[in-house]
């Protein structure tokens, strides 16, 4: 299995930027979706996760409003929209998938496979 992230980079507070994760190896619709971020010296948080047919999304509260992820089942894909970049939202980020977790709770622990991360750096 494999969960190739791509799309970060470095911007400038109030720019957007589009992650995109490809999954293989896995009958990708029936995993939940998920993004996930790790500051330096923080622990890895959740971001937004989407469900196995798309018909929910769920963001945690320091993105809401600003970020949308979305899936496409055919492709194997689920991106992440971000709009109106802070600083706090430099970090890697993590695309993730789980049979059984989904939603603003999702434990790390309940992740079935993580990708590699891409760096995303936003300066003021």
């Amino acid at each position: 299995v494999q969960l190739q992230a791509s799309g970060g980079g470095l911007v400038q507070a109030g720019d957007s930027l589009r992650l995109s994760c490809v999954a293989s190896g896995l009958t990708f619709s029936s995993y939940a979706m998920g993004w996930f971020r790790q500051a330096p010296g923080k622990e890895r948080e959740f971001v937004a996760a989407i469900t196995r047919a798309g018909g929910s999304t769920y963001y945690a509260d320091s993105v809401k409003g600003r970020f949308i992820i979305s899936r496409d089942n055919a492709k194997k894909t689920v991106d992440l929209q971000m709009n109106s970049l802070k600083p706090e939202d430099t970090a890697v980020y993590y695309c993730a998938a789980s049979r059984f977790s989904y939603g603003t709770n999702w434990p790390l622990g309940g992740t079935d496979y993580w990708g590699k991360g891409t760096q995303v750096t936003v300066s003021s």
